[in-house]
């Protein structure tokens, strides 16, 4: 059996980060470990969200399972919250990477393009060197635009995609991966670099009227979770694009709408057939 490792925060109430990596990635097959960066008592979008920083456990747990010896398969990081838990991330890499070992970063600090709140351009710089430090990064088109220095656009075409793939290839991942990439009307996806192959690889799907919190890192743990079965890095953003649009369909058609988060509870069993 494969073993994950996932480096995020806990939001207790929320359906995101670790409360979706966790039954996604095991559902898939994998044994997954997780290293809570911080806890909130509900993610970011509610009111008087309570926050416990826990940076000062990360390298106490990291040393303890130096000392037992224990390996990953992979390591899947998303929102992290400062650039101490970046370094952090930067030396646990070195101690677990060994070969086969995948580093796989969501680099989560922006949308719609806008850095959340608490971010700055020194935390941008702080993910562009985790990024670089990865072998298959997936970040939206908005914290590329930061990482990058490009200009951000709401409008665009094929021509600006692949400019911002080469930059972010500079940075030195084996896979660049843009999400949220929409080049027709009606439509949304990804579009990938693999370096090593001088390859491209797009994927859209129909566009839903709809936003959720937690949908990227659904996406990110179902494309990790894939990867680990086997699956091409392209297979893998294919089913991670078809299930997160699944689930946001699902979700719509809840009366009770869940405003702060998508029904994966209710998908799973799809993802798994």
């Amino acid at each position: 059996m494969k073993r994950v490792l996932t480096i995020q925060d806990i939001s207790c109430l929320g359906k995101c980060s670790l409360t979706i990596a966790l039954p996604v990635i095991s559902a898939l097959g994998s044994e997954t470990v997780i290293l809570p960066t911080a806890v909130l008592s509900t993610h970011t979008m509610f009111k008087n969200f309570t926050v416990k920083d826990l940076s000062d456990q990360i390298e106490p747990i990291a040393d303890h399972w130096k000392n037992e010896g224990v390996e990953f398969d992979a390591i899947y990081t998303g929102y992290l919250g400062t650039a101490e838990e970046i370094d952090q991330m930067k030396e646990l890499f070195k101690t677990f990477k060994k070969e086969g070992t995948l580093i796989f970063v969501d680099p989560v600090m922006a949308d719609n393009g806008k850095l959340y709140p608490a971010f700055d351009m020194d935390y941008v710089k702080k993910n562009a060197e985790l990024c670089a430090a990865a072998d298959i990064i997936v970040p939206n088109i908005t914290e590329a635009a930061f990482m990058t220095g490009m200009e951000y656009k709401e409008e665009y075409d094929e021509a600006y995609i692949k400019e911002m793939l080469a930059k972010l290839n500079e940075f030195g991942a084996r896979i660049s991966v843009l999400t949220g990439v929409s080049l027709s009307p009606g439509k949304t996806g990804v579009m990938g670099y693999d370096r090593e192959a001088d390859d491209y690889f797009v994927y859209q799907n129909d566009r839903i009227d709809a936003s959720f919190h937690g949908t990227g890192d659904l996406f990110s743990s179902t494309c990790v979770g894939e990867m680990m079965r086997g699956k091409d890095w392209r297979e893998a953003l294919q089913i991670a694009a078809d299930y997160t649009a699944h689930t946001i369909e699902v979700t719509m058609k809840n009366p009770d709408k869940p405003w702060y988060g998508v029904d994966f509870e209710a998908t799973l069993p799809d993802l798994m057939r």
